[in-house]
């Protein structure tokens, strides 16, 4: 086969052009620290990227539900303190005031603290956290508790104690977290007998429209009492207030305990986007002091090739007279 000049320009520029692109992608790679810029450079590395970044996005969204969740719930736990040393408080009152020694002035100015109490009970069942009331299940926009025109707290619309009322958070895959605690666990509803205040929640327990906190009946009842110098009616409320503080203490410890799976939750999920992260820098992350290598040896091979493309052209009429 007959070999032209044409064919040998054509050849010495298609090599060129390789050498050049080959110089390209390396000089890329070495600004930019990536193996590759779209998907047809390398489409199993770009694949995996793309896994990799959606798994990192997935486990991210995850641990900022877990932060969240954790922010609520130690809302939650400082709320049911303040409860907690409210029906302390209560407690030490109601014992006093039940050792047969007081008088009726001694007796109203502790009445005027139960009720200063009451009110604040009220407050505290309508702790928000975000702008969200953490007691009042689902309708978080609702506040637990609200006074009506007799000045009695009452809850607000219907509260059924089921699935319905539970605010979950996905902390990962199938993995759900409830987040709120219902009101009704510590504040309780209707017309519960304050002996029965300490049961069990597990079944469906419904409050229409109009219905007295328990709890907050309570201590309605102490204030009532103290201001009839009642002896009987103040003993009995020092039970059912001790029955309300082990209810809250329960609900406490529930809290809490879901407060530290959370918290491991939250680390697990942190050690996993590690791990993925690593896994995307391996997968398109490149070699710095490898390319740099690369690098100088491409920019030899084109220099080269440059070199040699000179030689292999034929010299014009012009420099053959020149060269002779």
């Amino acid at each position: 086969m007959r070999v032209t000049n044409n064919m040998l320009v054509n050849n010495m520029v298609y090599n060129l052009n390789q050498n050049l692109r080959t110089l390209e992608k390396l000089q890329y790679q070495q600004s930019t620290g990536k193996k590759f810029r779209v998907p047809s450079d390398d489409p199993i590395g770009a694949s995996k990227s793309l896994k990799f970044n959606t798994d990192i996005s997935k486990l991210e969204q995850y641990k900022r539900n877990a932060k969240d969740a954790i922010s609520w719930m130690t809302d939650t736990e400082a709320a049911l303190g303040e409860i907690v040393e409210v029906l302390h408080r209560a407690n030490e009152l109601t014992v006093d005031a039940a050792n047969g020694t007081k008088t009726t002035e001694d007796l109203n100015k502790i009445k005027e603290e139960i009720d200063q109490l009451k009110e604040h009970l009220v407050q505290i069942a309508n702790t928000t956290y975000a702008g969200r009331h953490i007691f009042s299940g689902y309708k978080t926009d609702m506040p637990l508790l609200v006074v009506d025109e007799n000045d009695n707290n009452k809850f607000t619309g219907d509260l059924v104690l089921n699935s319905d009322e539970i605010f979950t958070y996905n902390v990962g895959v199938s993995e759900q977290v409830q987040v709120n605690t219902v009101g009704i666990k510590i504040f309780g509803v209707g017309d519960i007998d304050p002996d029965d205040f300490k049961s069990s929640f597990n079944g469906e327990l419904t409050a229409n429209d109009g219905n007295q906190s328990t709890l907050i009946k309570v201590f309605e009842d102490l204030s009532e009492a103290l201001e009839n110098n009642d002896p009987d009616a103040i003993q009995e409320a020092i039970g059912n207030i001790e029955k309300s503080h082990e209810q809250v203490l329960a609900v406490r410890a529930e809290v809490g305990a879901k407060m530290n799976r959370l918290e491991l939750t939250e680390k697990k999920l942190a050690i996993q986007i590690d791990s993925v992260k690593e896994l995307l820098s391996y997968n398109e992350d490149v070699d710095i002091a490898e390319i740099f290598m690369h690098l100088n040896t491409a920019q030899n091979v084109y220099v080269s090739s440059l070199m040699t493309g000179a030689r292999i052209i034929q010299p014009t009429l012009v420099e053959f007279l020149l060269s002779s």
